[in-house]
Parts: structure tokens; C-alpha cells; sequence
């Protein structure tokens, strides 16, 4: 029977940050100004006055202190407030092409693997800056890999999803290896109008390639031990945009062609469901929760993780049982529980468990439990 081990991970950070100070101050410029320039709306109760936002409120809300961005400029002016990414010609990689080509060499450098090695490649991520040619199949030739690609979107739970997708391959002998890549360019979607939402997500790219077991020195890498999905639809986190907006021109640029969420909603029926599934997984396996070292949970909010991991361990987690990367990173959507994996698995030995999880709109819920080789 083939076995499929984690062999390597690959993370590209996009140099430009951005802190709450910073964000606060561009986002409080545009109340000012939207309240100014309908301040006649507003005192005839035609039109709501919008409120500032402040540092304390968005760490308190998420844990978020800052978040990598591609644009750093477009973002944080008060007459733009997105990011201002050039449009490329046809002939020029596209921006998730080139964060997801950087991601990949370091999976495959830190796996002792070339593009030769790999048989196949899934962009896994949350929003794609295309429909077609699939952006997979640009980094594949990018790569140099010579067999197959293909896009997928399950939200913030791309990458497990992508996951299960590369295991799948490599078990059933249609692949040797296979490459996860999810670069996630969460600023493009994001509403910095909103104060609700405005400082949630940050721009990353991560990869992860999958490997049969027999191809990964002996010692090395991460046994997947299993892979479980779940979802179940809900409106509590949306996002409207498409290609069939222009057919009805009354709805182009609403808000909900924007990321919008219903974050207490979502916090009160995601949080629960997500312990169920990894405890359910656990048993499966005849594994119990305190046999895990480490949590490698989906990065969206701190107060959310802390209730998860206080659900399946019965107790309040360390941080070095759940690590935290969103207090630098933010929601990085499917990357977050990849980021975190990443920067926190070098500490394992032989026999170490341990799961990633990524959640969102869906709902989705994907779990991986692995065991260092």
C-alpha cells in the first residue's frame, strides 16, 4: 500500500507591511471624509454616520497586530482604499503566478526535490485572479513539471482540501508527488470601507508537496496518517462577485461583491462544529486528543482558535500546542493553517502528532493529522 508523507513546505511573505496604527489612521481619514461629505444625509437620519475604528478594537476583536500586503499605498488611501495591483499582459507571469512559483521552490528545496520529481500541481486558494487558463497550469510550465494541474476553491479550506486532493493522487498511483500551492491574495477582496471586516486579511502564498513515502529519506517529513472533510452551506460568509455581475448592472460595486460575513454567527456555529470534526477524526484513529503535540489551526481569528483547541483538549492550549501567526500575518484565508505548519514543525521528532485545520465560508471544514517520520 502507498503511503503519502509531507515531504516539504514553501511560504512567500510579500515584503510590504501594514499595522494596525496605520490602517486605523487611513481608515478613520475615509469616516471623516464619507461623514463630511454626507453630513446633510446624515443629520436628516437619511444616511448613518460611519464610526472610527481603533488599534485596540482590532486586536481585541482578532488578535491581529499587522498583515503582509502586495500594496501597501492603494490600501491606506483614503480615496482608494484597495490595493493597486497593474494589470499584466498575457505574456507576463501573473502575480499569483510569480508568489506561487517562490513558494514552490522552497517546498521542493527543503524536500531535496526537482520540478522533475513532481508530478502534478493544485492552486488551492480563495479567490483567483482568473477563470481560465487555470492559474495552476501557468505554474506548472512556470515549474517546468511535466503532468498535470488544476484550480480548486473551498474557501478558507482550499489547502486541506487541496490536501486530501494530493494524497488521493499519490495513494492511488496517478501521481509520485504533488505540489499544494495556495496564493492567497485576500486584499483584493476586502472591503477597507467596513470597520467590521477592514483589518482581517493579509496577501501570502504557501506550497506543500506530498510525496510517497518510499521517495522521502527515511526520518524525514510528516505521515499522513488521514485527511477529513466536511461542509455545510451557509450565507453567514459571502462573497457575490463574478463574471455574471455585468448582467445586472444595478449590483456592480455593492458591498457584497466584497468579502462580508457575519462574524458573530460564524464564531457561535464554525467554533463547535470544528472541534466535533477534529475529535471525530482522532477517533477514527483510535487516537485521542492528548496524544497530539500541536494544533496547526486555520489563522482568522485568536479568540476563535483559543475556544477550538479549549474544546478538543479540554483545557486552555499553550501557545506552543496552537501556535499563532495571525498577529503577524492576519487571515491569509487557506494559507494561515499552512503558515503556521510551517513555521512551527521543526521541533518535532519520530512519533510526534499532530493536526492542521483550516475553516470558513462554506462551510468548510478540513482536517489533516500527521506523524513525524
Amino acid at each position: 500500500m502507498i503511503k503519502a508523507v509531507i515531504s516539504g513546505t514553501g511560504l512567500y511573505t510579500p515584503p510590504a507591511t501594514i499595522s494596525n496604527d496605520e490602517l486605523v489612521n487611513a481608515f478613520n481619514a475615509y469616516v471623516e471624509r464619507h461623514n463630511s461629505e454626507h453630513a446633510d444625509e446624515i443629520a436628516r437620519g437619511e444616511r448613518g454616520a460611519l464610526q472610527p475604528s481603533s488599534s485596540e478594537f482590532i486586536e481585541k476583536a482578532s488578535g491581529i497586530k499587522r498583515r503582509h500586503v502586495i500594496d501597501k499605498e492603494g490600501i491606506l488611501d483614503p480615496e482608494r482604499m484597495c490595493p493597486s495591483i497593474p494589470d499584466r499582459s498575457n505574456d507576463e507571469p501573473s502575480v499569483q503566478c510569480e508568489m506561487s512559483v517562490s513558494a514552490c521552490h522552497e517546498a521542493l528545496q527543503q524536500a531535496g526535490k526537482t520540478p522533475a520529481d513532481v508530478d502534478a500541481l493544485i492552486v488551492a486558494c480563495s479567490n483567483l485572479q482568473r477563470a481560465y487558463p487555470a492559474v495552476s497550469v501557468e505554474v506548472q510550465a512556470a515549474l517546468g513539471i511535466d503532468g498535470f494541474a488544476y484550480d480548486m476553491n473551498v474557501a478558507c479550506s482550499s489547502a486541506t482540501f487541496g490536501l486530501q486532493a494530493a494524497v488521493n493522487a499519490v495513494e492511488n498511483g496517478s501521481a509520485r508527488a504533488v505540489l499544494v500551492v495556495s496564493p492567497e491574495i485576500c486584499s483584493g477582496h476586502l472591503n477597507f470601507g467596513d470597520r467590521d471586516s477592514h483589518f482581517i486579511f493579509g496577501d501570502a502564498c504557501t506550497a506543500i508537496l506530498v510525496e510517497r513515502e518510499e521517495s522521502v529519506t527515511p526520518g524525514e517529513g510528516f505521515e499522513i496518517l488521514g485527511t477529513s472533510l466536511k461542509t455545510k452551506f451557509s450565507n453567514a460568509i459571502r462573497n457575490n462577485f463574478g463574471f455574471l455581475n455585468r448582467a445586472d448592472k444595478s449590483g456592480v460595486n455593492k458591498p457584497d461583491k466584497l468579502f462580508v460575513q457575519q462574524g458573530r454567527k460564524v464564531f457561535r456555529e464554525v467554533s463547535p462544529l470544528v472541534a466535533e470534526t477534529i475529535l471525530g477524526q482522532l477517533g477514527s484513529l483510535s487516537l485521542e486528543a492528548r496524544e497530539l503535540k500541536r494544533m496547526w489551526l486555520h489563522q482568522a481569528n485568536l479568540n476563535m482558535n483559543q475556544l477550538i483547541a479549549r474544546k478538543v483538549l479540554g483545557r486552555d492550549a499553550t501557545t506552543e500546542e496552537a501556535p499563532v501567526i495571525l498577529d503577524e500575518y492576519a487571515n491569509t484565508s487557506s494559507a494561515g493553517s499552512i503558515i503556521a505548519f510551517h513555521k512551527h514543525k521543526d521541533d518535532f521528532t519520530t512519533g510526534d502528532l499532530g493536526v492542521i485545520c483550516s475553516f470558513g465560508a462554506g462551510y468548510s471544514i478540513g482536517s489533516v493529522v500527521v506523524r513525524r517520520r
